[in-house]
């Protein structure tokens, strides 16, 4: 696995975020309602976050996996800017940067994926 530090990092903070969505937790129960955002929203969001940080662990599709986490950050980027919280805006921004970095570094594993046979 290629750049294993930045991968484990994604991992921790899609499977944590996602974990905690899924369990309901009170902060992200409000944060969703802040947001007008619907209960079932959250669920989604959060499997997604869980599943993908799973995927993550794909060797051959990691790169792949964390150019897709990138572009799911968009909208947690977006809704952070539409309500005006800057510091989560940051911490949304730098996940999404890191999804989209670890895969430009994998970006070989990502143009090859389609021929790979192991």
């Amino acid at each position: 696995m290629k750049h294993p530090i930045a991968t484990f990092m994604l991992v921790l903070v899609f499977l944590g975020s996602g974990a905690a969505k899924l369990a309901s937790l009170e902060y992200e129960l409000v944060a969703f309602e802040r947001w007008g955002y619907p209960l079932w929203f959250m669920y989604l969001t959060g499997a997604i976050e869980v599943l993908g940080g799973l995927a993550l662990l794909w060797r051959r599709g990691s790169a792949l996996v964390a150019v897709g986490l990138g572009c799911f950050m968009i909208g947690a980027v977006a809704t952070h800017a539409v309500h005006a919280e800057w510091p989560m805006m940051g911490l949304a921004s730098a996940i999404m940067a890191l999804g989209f970095w670890r895969g430009w570094v994998g970006r070989e594993d990502i143009r090859v994926l389609p021929r790979r046979t192991d």
